[in-house]
């Protein structure tokens, strides 16, 4: 007889910056969700999907939680909500050297109100910075002030405790029908993974606030029959000024994140690549319904 499959949603939440993104990847053994040294730089609430025995674990890469001050901030906290409120397991991210935060308290109180009864586990990443009595010191802490069904010490960059931390959530979810095919590894479409290479290549290459009012869209995606693909992608900046910013002197600063973006999507595809980049003046895209919807995010939540 034929062990039984099991199957389930497992949400990642955290402030920004918790390392959710590499944990997601690291767990996956892939880069579906763009990992930048940026906060807030996920949007979209990415699946990535990844394989424990005869356990398909569907992960949600959840936005930071963080206090939002724009509509496009309002629209990514409430995804993350609503990641987490959908899910079976929930993972609380949390950076050893920074401990118990204001943030984090904030994160507590609202799991208390939203999913009590749910199980959570807290992982506590980046143990690597601090010393092993501060980390038995923070769990300690931690789990007084919360629940949690389990705690991980892990590094999710280095791989430290992952494999553990997946183990215990394949064990802990629901005998059911895997959702996808075994061998994928996201829900979301090409198109739109390559757009958030490109947009983490702009967020590494700029500076302080820009990457925040910009936004890529693939508008054009061709296989050839020589075994390529060629790719159109629309940059929408807020103002002048960014353009020239993003473009750079002799359209030196596009070629470089347009070159960067091309390799890391070839090689995310195993065939060759060709990216063109153009970018778009829009003042009001972060006002536009359609732009949320192609970041995966629902505008009626930035009300």
């Amino acid at each position: 007889m034929a062990e039984p499959t099991h199957a389930g949603f497992v949400a990642l939440i955290g402030e920004p910056n918790a390392g959710k993104s590499t944990l997601l990847n690291q767990m996956v053994g892939a880069k579906v969700s763009i990992v930048t040294h940026k906060v807030q730089t996920t949007r979209a609430r990415i699946r990535g999907i990844c394989m424990e025995g005869q356990a398909q674990i569907v992960f949600v890469d959840t936005p930071g939680l963080f206090r939002p001050r724009r509509r496009l901030d309002r629209a990514m906290v409430a995804a993350a909500w609503g990641g987490a409120a959908d899910a079976d397991l929930v993972v609380l991210l949390i950076e050893a050297h920074r401990g118990l935060t204001e943030g984090v308290k904030a994160v507590l109180e609202t799991l208390r109100e939203r999913l009590g009864g749910r199980k959570v586990a807290l992982a506590i990443n980046k143990i690597d910075k601090v010393r092993a009595e501060s980390l038995l010191r923070l769990a300690e802490e931690m789990n007084a002030a919360f629940p949690f069904t389990r705690t991980f010490m892990i590094s999710a960059e280095k791989g430290y405790g992952v494999a553990d931390l997946r183990l215990w959530l394949a064990s802990e979810l629901p005998e059911a029908p895997w959702y996808y095919p075994e061998d994928q590894i996201a829900d979301v479409p090409m198109r739109q993974i390559a757009a958030e290479i490109t947009r983490e290549k702009l967020t590494l290459r700029l500076h302080e606030e820009l990457p925040y009012q910009l936004t890529v869209e693939t508008e054009n995606w061709e296989d050839r029959a020589d075994g390529s693909t060629r790719i159109d992608q629309l940059i929408y900046v807020m103002r002048d000024g960014h353009k020239g910013i993003v473009l750079g002197h002799g359209g030196e600063t596009i070629k470089s994140i347009s070159q960067a973006a091309r390799a890391e999507i070839a090689a995310f595809l195993g065939r060759p690549v060709h990216l063109f980049l153009q970018v778009k003046v829009r003042p009001n895209w972060l006002e536009e319904p359609e732009r949320y919807t192609e970041i995966g995010l629902d505008f009626k939540d930035g009300n």
